[in-house]
């Protein structure tokens, strides 16, 4: 089966299977939140990122398998609603960055910033901050796939409240360390709606800075 990334509330999740790693999108709650299940494929670890709503549903993906690490994209209350649940049920490791870490309704067992980097078994995922949207959004990248929360989405970055200030600092993020670093068919996973690809975006970038949003 062909993965396309388009899911709906109470639907299937959607699969897809590389070589290193298998990924699992699932909409939930009343928001139409993403989650995502990454599992390696080598040691069979599993992440979530994102447990937005719906512990139910997340625990039915997760199974009877394990996972070693929860990772939150940002501190908005339709991010997390089952983190408490989840977390407890898996036992698993709650990661944020710290400057949205104290916003989260259980405690951030492992604060990470640019630079570092979250493994899933065999599989490293490189921690990309993005300013703007909050002050601590975090994406995650591996090797051509990339989890952007609500900092980047299908045509635009994420929302700054029409402030310019917080908007600049968006758009500065996104171009400089996504768009300036990563190639074209860098695949983008939101944390609302459907997918896309930096190349579909990249010609709309001059667009989204001259309407400021």
């Amino acid at each position: 089966m062909t993965y396309t990334g388009d899911v709906q509330v109470g639907g299937p999740a959607d699969v897809r299977e590389l070589p290193a790693l298998t990924i699992a999108k699932l909409a939930v709650g009343p928001f139409d939140n993403n989650a995502y299940l990454l599992r390696c494929a080598m040691t069979g670890d599993g992440l979530l990122i994102d447990a937005a709503a719906e512990a139910d549903w997340l625990l039915a993906l997760i199974g009877d398998r394990p996972i070693s690490k929860i990772v939150t994209t940002h501190q908005h209350g339709d991010h997390w609603q089952a983190l408490q649940e989840v977390a407890g049920a898996t036992g698993a490791t709650v990661i944020a960055h710290p400057l949205d870490a104290p916003a989260l309704p259980v405690p951030v067992d492992l604060e990470v910033e640019r630079g570092d980097v979250v493994t899933v078994g065999a599989v490293a995922l490189d921690v990309i901050h993005l300013r703007g949207h909050t002050p601590g959004s975090i994406a995650l990248h591996h090797a051509g796939h990339l989890f952007t929360g609500d900092s980047l989405f299908p045509g635009g970055v994420g929302n700054t409240n029409k402030d310019p200030e917080r908007f600049a600092q968006l758009f500065t993020d996104v171009s400089e360390r996504i768009f300036d670093r990563l190639p074209d068919d860098t695949w983008v996973y939101p944390g609302h709606g459907k997918d896309t690809t930096l190349g579909a975006e990249r010609p709309s970038l001059p667009e989204w800075r001259e309407r400021g949003w």
